[in-house]
């Protein structure tokens, strides 16, 4: 019996190790238990290819537009301060007349855009303010130099024109169809090291209140922009231009992700009124606007934070001859909603001088709708639109 046991137990044990053995190295020859099916969500594959089996690339929106982006070189005279020592006669008798005031040259660097085969050059008015001498660099190395057709401090824009036909002219997008998250490449001379592209995404849209400029709408992207890119262009993914780059934000003066681009529609407008007489006229009622906070909507009984407050209006302005009053709130230019203060600003500066709109009031609790006929935004405006 004992023999028995001995042999049963040896046997159970070499069988154990058998399986153990063949369950580590050799899994697949054990039956195995059903698989139990795990439901996921697959989405699909991101991987695009064209007809030839390529992976995705811009290089067809790069080399589209690529062609009507310059460099701009710019400089000017500036003079070195007088030495206060020279209205000393002793000093002047050992060092003569070395320390006179000295002109010398600045040299700046920026890009531009060509938007039109006849010579017609786009830009930032900071590439080119006060510059006497002006040279645009086209992308096949040749130079052309360029004169200033006018420019406008307000929008940081301006028009060149170089002296040239059949130039390869960039394509104008809509911005109006941009999304947030849309795919936007910037192409420019950053730092001077030549033509370069880099891509990222249009971040938001409708920037506003970040007092680089007096009318501001930017798109804002991480496309890095650095310096020297100023005026050159973002275009979406099928080369069209859709703004011109402007600023970034950053501490160290190099891109970190937060640049901003001049919608294309701006542009156009400010362009062909450039063109056209060399300045901008714009849309003017005469009204001092306030952003509704929470604090002043409760204060003033409104109700809500919707439209902005109407803190002053100009004594025989288009707003007075129409009968606005301070404390009057707009809700809505010619059907167009207000949101703030800058979205009414750039809604009456599009207005022609002498067009009737209607501004819709809130005002006692009631609303109103007043025809204004608008004015011609002064040139130096106060704060005043």
């Amino acid at each position: 019996m004992y023999r028995l046991w001995l042999t049963f137990a040896q046997t159970a044990t070499i069988c154990l190790a058998i399986l153990f053995v063949v369950a580590t190295l050799k899994p697949e020859w054990l039956p195995g238990r059903p698989a139990v099916p795990v439901e996921v969500s697959q989405a699909p594959s991101t991987a695009v290819t064209d007809a030839r089996n390529k992976a995705v690339s811009y290089s067809d929106a790069v080399r589209k537009a690529a062609p009507a982006v310059v460099s701009i070189f710019t400089s000017k005279e500036v003079k070195r301060p007088r030495n206060p020592f020279m209205n000393d006669p002793l000093f002047r008798h050992f060092f003569g007349d070395r320390f006179e005031d000295e002109a010398q040259r600045a040299f700046s660097l920026g890009s531009g855009v060509i938007i039109s085969p006849r010579g017609y050059v786009l830009t930032n008015q900071h590439v080119v303010e006060a510059a006497d001498e002006i040279e645009v660099a086209l992308s096949d190395g040749k130079k052309l130099a360029a004169k200033v057709v006018g420019n406008d401090p307000e929008t940081d824009l301006a028009v060149l024109h170089v002296d040239a036909q059949n130039l390869p002219a960039i394509t104008l997008g809509q911005a109006e169809n941009l999304r947030v998250g849309d795919v936007v490449l910037a192409i420019g001379n950053p730092l001077g090291v030549g033509q370069t592209v880099t891509m990222g995404i249009v971040s938001a849209l409708h920037r506003t209140g970040l007092r680089i400029n007096t009318f501001e709408n930017f798109i804002q992207t991480d496309a890095a922009i650095n310096q020297g890119n100023s005026g050159g262009a973002l275009i979406d993914a099928s080369g069209a231009l859709v703004g011109i780059n402007t600023a970034i934000l950053s501490q160290s003066g190099g891109s970190i992700g937060i640049g901003f681009a001049i919608p294309v529609s701006t542009a156009k407008q400010v362009m062909e009124q450039l063109i056209a007489t060399g300045a901008v006229t714009r849309g003017w009622v005469g009204v001092e606007l306030q952003e509704i906070t929470p604090e002043l909507a409760e204060s003033f009984k409104l109700g809500s934070t919707a439209g902005v407050l109407v803190a002053g209006v100009q004594r025989g302005s288009p707003a007075d001859r129409a009968g606005v009053k301070p404390g009057d709130v707009v809700l809505a230019v010619d059907g167009k909603p207000v949101r703030d203060p800058d979205s009414m600003r750039n809604l009456i500066v599009a207005l022609a001088p002498g067009k009737q709109i209607r501004l819709k009031l809130k005002r006692d609790q009631g609303e109103l709708e007043l025809p204004v006929t608008v004015g011609k935004r002064p040139r130096v405006q106060s704060p005043l639109e």
